[in-house]
């Protein structure tokens, strides 16, 4: 029992496309390959938009989803699966599309409302499948139907909507429908049927009236307004009376307001009543013409602007009206200040009456006044005086100057103007000073500024007096140097010369000495662009680094590059040092002579003991004595026997190095005295001695 799927059929009777309650099949057929005439089970199932919504098990190979009332929730894409002996045969998908939407239901909470209330309806699309849309529509007796209001539902196919009731809204019908999107688009429902909604009235709409006629009013007349209405019930009920936006009388809880005024032309204009009660609300209008019993008056003046001490003409006229009631006033913030009661008004003026003018007319109880007019008086400037804003008069080059002009008296505005030798720079207006700002002085701006000052005063413009300023330049490269430069002798004077290359005087120079922090040693201010620094005894101690700094009104230091000074000794502390060491040198080497002649004498005594074993006996016996009165002499034997006993021990102490010494020979020189003091005999006798070298 061999058998093989060749392919999964799925096709939809009457058609794919079917109308909104029409019975649909959809087919599914397995064509299946067999080895022998067998039996073969096969279980079907239907799917739409991937969900299962029918199973089947059949020996056929054909099965049918029957949908005896098609509705649009059925629209989708459909696919069936065939199964056998563990084999499975798909099918490819097919759309069907039910067209058209059942017909929603609507249904309202209320049958009879009251204006200002709230109706709330209900549309339902019991049959169809969320997502929808819902659209209401409120259609008045008479009229076309409003505007729809949409509202999307995603999660169920009803929705609810409120309409609230408004004034004239006498009998009401309200319908709905729906909408569903599809492959093609959007589809819409068949529309609801209508619901009728009965509306009452809590009061009727006001009514206005004027006495007398709206039409027929003239100024002066008094003017009376009514505003009625008829309620069902009177609590919570109001009745408002305004023009414009300005509210003019208001009543609670009554049926009618009344409002009068005495009539004038600014009373034209549209007047409304207004009726409220809870939400609703009902307005009358009505539009009042007033018509003009005289024209404003208009206030004439002799002049506008004027200097003070002259003389001012107010007139005041009315065009082609005669027996009117005239006042000329002064406006004031705390009111206006009544001049007099007549046509004419003429004074002398003072600054203080600078300010606006009116008249005013009255006649029948009606006042008008003119527009006011303006009238200035004006004291002369006085002399202005000129300043630089910092207080001195003087500026650093390249940088700015302010200057201030200043009036102590004078109305204003007064109009400053500055110039610039006679050159104008600036035209400032302002009420009692002005500035101005020169940014571009040179070397040789020192003097020629002034300004002007003039108002509306007759009096022209006064000028100040010419300000003279002094241009202050910079220090520029300060540099140090000394005289003796680099080596100075202890003892010795120095000169440090600081100068600057450029800068107005006077010039603060200051010389400074560099350690573990800078020490000042000197400061001079100088009319010139140097100074000299004598530092008197220059010491050891004074061996450094130098700089000094030079500085003027501008406030900017300049520091000049450093120089170093080493004091040396002088010549002749040099001489008595080498005096001092060459004695001392020459005393070493006299002591080291002693020294050395002394060694070479102990050397010789056992080599005349030896040799000169003939003289030795004379020698020995012969005691000559230091006589005091004759010289320096010496007692030779006891300067031998010292010597020889020195030489004995050291030859002992040499041992058998001795005998192999080199001998050398020397002659001595031997004066004697006779023990009977006798005159001295001179004569040199020769004594051979040995001195053997050793290695010491």
């Amino acid at each position: 029992q061999v058998f093989t799927f060749n392919r999964v059929e799925i096709k939809v009777q009457p058609s794919v496309k079917v109308k909104n309650g029409a019975p649909v099949s959809i087919i599914c057929h397995a064509d299946i390959s067999k080895s022998t005439d067998f039996q073969l089970k096969h279980n079907f199932t239907f799917f739409k938009d991937g969900k299962l919504v029918f199973m089947t098990v059949s020996d056929k190979e054909d099965a049918r989803y029957e949908i005896p009332v098609a509705k649009s929730s059925d629209t989708g894409d459909y696919e069936c699966i065939v199964k056998a002996n563990g084999k499975l045969g798909f099918s490819s998908s097919i759309y069907v599309w039910v067209a058209g939407m059942t017909k929603p239901i609507l249904t309202a909470d209320k049958k009879e409302v009251t204006e200002g209330e709230v109706v709330k309806l209900r549309c339902d699309l019991p049959e169809e499948v969320p997502p929808l849309e819902f659209f209401f529509r409120k259609i008045k007796t008479n009229s076309a139907p409003g505007i729809q209001k949409r509202i999307p539902e995603q999660n169920q196919n009803f929705s609810e909507m409120e309409y609230y009731v408004e004034e004239g809204d006498n009998i009401l019908q309200f319908d709905c429908f729906g909408k569903r999107q599809v492959r093609s688009g959007w589809e819409s429902s068949q529309h609801s049927n209508r619901t009728l909604v009965t509306v009452k009235e809590p009061f009727i709409k006001p009514i206005l009236t004027t006495r007398p006629s709206s039409s027929n009013v003239t100024e002066g007349d008094r003017l009376e307004f009514e505003c009625s209405t008829v309620v069902a019930e009177m609590r919570g009920i109001e009745i408002i009376f305004q023009k414009n936006k300005t509210i003019l009388n208001s009543v609670r809880d009554k049926k009618f307001l009344k409002y009068s005024t005495v009539a004038t032309q600014e009373d034209s204009g549209e007047y409304q009543c207004k009726v409220e009660q809870g939400a609703v609300s009902k307005t009358t209008k009505l539009n009042v013409f007033v018509s003009e019993l005289f024209p404003k008056p208009a206030l004439s003046a002799s002049m506008t602007k004027l200097d003070e001490s002259k003389d001012l003409i107010l007139s005041c006229i009315i065009n082609g009206f005669q027996g009117a009631n005239f006042s000329i006033v002064r406006k004031s913030s705390s009111g206006d200040i009544l001049l007099n009661n007549s046509r004419v008004l003429a004074i002398k003026v003072k600054v203080n009456d600078t300010g606006s003018y009116t008249c005013k007319a009255e006649v029948k109880g009606i006042v008008k006044e003119s527009k006011p007019v303006r009238i200035n008086v004006y004291a002369p400037v006085s002399k202005p005086t000129l300043a630089v804003v910092s207080g001195s008069p003087e500026v650093v080059l390249g940088k700015p100057l302010q200057l201030i002009c200043h009036s102590v008296m004078g109305t204003p505005p007064i109009t400053f103007t500055f110039y610039k030798g006679d050159e104008i720079k600036k035209n400032v207006t302002n009420d009692t000073y002005a500035t101005f700002l020169d940014e571009d002085i040179g070397l040789n701006d020192n003097g020629g500024y002034k300004c002007g000052a003039r108002n509306n005063h007759s009096s022209g413009v006064k000028t100040s007096n010419i300000l003279n300023v002094t241009v202050i330049v910079p220090i520029r490269n300060a540099s140090l140097g000394s005289v003796p430069y680099g080596e100075v002798e202890v003892g010795s004077d120095t000169a440090f010369l600081c100068s600057v290359k450029e800068g107005s005087w006077p010039i603060d120079f200051k010389f400074f000495k560099k350690t573990d922090h800078e020490v000042l040693l000197h400061e001079v201010r100088e009319y010139s662009d140097r100074t000299i620094w004598h530092k008197k005894t220059m010491k050891r101690k004074d061996t450094g680094t130098y700089y000094c700094m030079a500085s003027n009104r501008a406030s900017v230091g300049v520091r000049s590059h450093p120089i170093t000074i080493t004091v040396i000794l002088a010549a002749w502390q040099k001489g008595v040092i080498a005096a001092f060491v060459l004695t001392a040198m020459a005393g070493a080497g006299a002591v080291a002579l002693w020294w050395f002649l002394r060694k070479k004498k102990k050397a010789k005594g056992p080599s005349m003991e030896m040799s000169g074993s003939a003289l030795a006996p004379n020698l020995t016996s012969e005691k000559l004595t230091r006589q005091p009165s004759d010289g320096n002499y010496y007692s030779g034997s006891s300067y031998i026997e010292d010597n020889e006993n020195h030489v004995k021990s050291t030859d002992e102490s040499k041992g058998p190095d001795l005998e192999s010494a080199e001998v050398d020979y020397t002659e001595v020189e031997v004066s004697t005295l006779d023990s009977h003091r006798a005159p001295e005999q001179k004569g040199t006798e020769t004594v051979y001695s040995e001195i053997r070298k050793t290695n010491n």
